[in-house]
């Protein structure tokens, strides 16, 4: 669990507790805790006997359907404190501040400039303690002004409407790693009688995984049963599962022959 961490504010000098605080799972994090003397995260020695900026960077390019979970997962083994999606007239603009435990992972944050998300480039820039600061005032500000917002970004729950769509004994998975196999799908459905001739795996028009898969339960009741597994992970990767139909998956597998 994130704790309200503070942090000099690289302005007056003063520390700073968290504005919005979140409770992300970062145990995983190989950028994270201070060791030996924790100059390089906790003193201003490294900053020339300045208090150390104030950690955040700013994401651009997000897919409109984007989650926490796509973001936590995107900058993986990187302490976020905090994630705040902006929005315009009540619409996602593709954009997210991303407040860092400690100012070196900001420059772990900068190598992460251009990668993909999904199908799309995400760029990555350092961002302002006043930055962030007016995100959030502009965020209230819509919220009272009743700007509808179209889309949540939080981590989707059970209560997105899945359980209300009927089951066909087909799953779809969605954010699969590139490396993921036919037996680490096996694996994730572990308590469920599959074989591997019922996975299909998806491929990109250049012939390469997609990061989405097709599993043919035994029967509705068996794919209803598995989707407790919805939001689980494989590996570092939280897996969505939607209900689908043989015609989805069909159209899904015929695109990267």
């Amino acid at each position: 669990m994130f704790s309200k961490r503070k942090y000099m504010d690289g302005g007056d000098g003063r520390e700073m507790g968290m504005k919005r605080p979140q409770s992300f799972d970062s145990s995983s994090s190989y950028f994270g805790g201070p060791s030996g003397s924790g100059l390089m995260y906790t003193s201003s020695y490294a900053y020339g006997g300045e208090p150390p900026p104030f950690p955040v960077v700013r994401l651009r390019g997000l897919p409109f359907d984007c989650t926490e979970a796509d973001v936590i997962d995107f900058l993986h083994g990187l302490n976020l404190l905090d994630i705040l999606f902006i929005h315009k007239g009540g619409r996602f603009t593709g954009e997210a501040f991303c407040v860092l435990a400690y100012p070196l992972q900001v420059d772990f944050a900068i190598q992460r400039d251009r990668r993909i998300m999904g199908r799309r480039y995400i760029e990555v820039f350092r961002s302002t303690r006043q930055e962030y600061y007016s995100a959030i005032a502009n965020e209230i500000s819509d919220l009272r002004s009743g700007s509808p917002r179209r889309g949540a970004r939080k981590a989707k729950s059970k209560d997105d409407g899945k359980d209300l769509i009927e089951h066909t004994g087909i799953l779809r998975m969605r954010g699969l790693p590139y490396s993921a196999g036919k037996e680490d799908i096996l694996d994730f459905f572990k308590d469920y009688e599959l074989s591997e001739d019922r996975i299909y795996v998806v491929l990109n028009a250049d012939g390469r995984p997609s990061g989405e898969a097709y599993v043919e339960f035994a029967n509705p009741v068996a794919s209803r049963s598995a989707m407790v597994r919805d939001r689980m992970t494989l590996g570092r990767r939280y897996i969505e599962l939607f209900p689908s139909t043989t015609k989805e998956m069909d159209d899904a597998l015929s695109k990267g022959r």
